[in-house]
């Protein structure tokens, strides 16, 4: 695994855990950090030994606080789209379309680029003390990294728009309740939580949940007929060692013993 200056990779039987380490700054996303963790996922879904990924923040504070403003505030209009252009490319986007799963371990602050991140990850888990919103209206901008798009799909038009607009935070009851985050848990629970849910999806197929993971995300893009996706992903299963192997220990009355993604 790669040195990296601003976030560190840990393994643990199967399991990722990606920790964003710039307490200093809240943990706030700048190029660098962005691109680290790039590499980071990119060689983590290439390993078939990793069949899961949480991220998280360092410290008690913050998940990830935003995007670091010092880079961008003084861009033209030509730099704006394409800092957000290349950020959702190298990693939003990129994230979400992963093959292996990734959960978000929200732990405190995530708000702007990082409430964007966590909503580009698979599912997200919180701890009590995470609050989370999309701030930039307050600043004269609005999200560039999939904000608007992502937001509304998980909680809803109307709440999105609120959000959005007021610029404010909600808690993690709150985010609970709008489906934001599909748990919350206390703080200090909150990695061991994530890794439980991890254990449950490893002894699944890791390539049946690649083939969901991307019928899923057709439905919500343009342009793509998940349905179709559904069925293509599905005929294609059936001709996996994976599919041989849960059918057969599902026949033989035995666990899968399914290999690596």
């Amino acid at each position: 695994m790669d040195e990296y200056k601003n976030i560190y990779v840990e393994e643990d039987d199967g399991i990722a855990f990606i920790t964003i380490d710039r307490p200093s700054k809240l943990n706030a996303l700048n190029r660098e950090t962005i691109a680290e963790l790039h590499e980071a996922f990119k060689e983590l879904d290439e390993d078939r030994e990793i069949r899961v990924i949480i991220i998280t923040g360092s410290g008690e504070k913050a998940f990830v606080a935003g995007a670091d403003i010092s880079e961008f505030s003084d861009f033209s209009v030509k730099e704006g789209g394409a800092l957000a252009a290349k950020g959702q490319e190298v990693l939003f986007d990129f994230i979400e379309n992963l093959s292996t799963p990734v959960i978000a371990a929200v732990n405190g602050f995530a708000l702007g680029g990082g409430l964007e991140l966590a909503m580009a990850c698979h599912f997200r888990i919180a701890s009590h003390n995470a609050k989370m919103g999309l701030p930039e209206v307050s600043l004269g901008v609005i999200p560039g990294y999939g904000g608007t798009q992502r937001l509304p799909q998980l909680v809803g038009k109307g709440k999105a728009m609120e959000m959005i607009m007021t610029a404010g935070m909600i808690n993690a009851e709150e985010a609970k309740s709008y489906g934001l985050v599909n748990h919350m848990v206390a703080q200090e629970e909150l990695l061991d939580y994530c890794e439980s849910i991890a254990r449950k999806i490893i002894k699944n197929s890791g390539v049946a949940i690649a083939a969901a993971i991307r019928a899923i995300n057709a439905g919500y893009k343009d342009g793509m007929d998940g349905y179709r996706a559904e069925i293509e992903a599905f005929g294609n299963c059936f001709g996996t060692e994976d599919f041989k192997e849960g059918t057969t220990a599902f026949l033989e009355k035995r666990k899968a013993d399914f290999p690596g993604k």
